[in-house]
């Protein structure tokens, strides 16, 4: 599942020392999707740029929603610091708050706008709104 850029999916949020990111989706899939997409466009100047030459399955279990969000964007901000591979192209196959299936494409990045050290779990909360779901995503920079 592609979700475009909605003006609503995703917004950097202020936060000390580190990146904060707030994400909303209508269901935990496009919660996921978004929150992948926020992250790229944190790591990347352009992400419009990268290309979508290379594609990775991912498969990835957790005891709940927010641990499976925290597994997700880590497994993604891992490629980006081992490899500059930024993915732009999310596709979720199956999920549920334990569990993910997914397969992505993106390409190598000349440069990083800044380095992601971790995914924290820093009042991580995946809440229901009158649209779907929301939570804000802490990044150790």
């Amino acid at each position: 599942m592609n979700v475009d850029n909605e003006p609503d999916a995703f917004e950097e949020v202020e936060h000390t020392a580190d990146w904060a990111l707030r994400v909303r989706g209508r269901d935990l899939r496009e919660l996921l999707v978004n929150a992948a997409r926020g992250m790229s466009c944190l790591l990347v100047p352009d992400l419009d740029a990268v290309p979508t030459d290379v594609e990775r399955r991912f498969e990835l279990d957790a005891l709940d929603a927010e641990g499976l969000l925290v597994e997700w964007l880590s497994e993604l901000a891992y490629w980006a610091e081992a490899e500059m591979l930024v993915f732009r192209e999310f596709e979720i196959t199956r999920v549920a708050p334990d569990h993910l299936e997914a397969q992505v494409r993106g390409g190598y990045a000349s440069n990083l706008h800044k380095h992601i050290k971790a995914v924290t779990y820093h009042d991580l909360e995946i809440i229901k709104t009158k649209d779907g779901l929301e939570a804000t995503v802490v990044f150790d920079v």
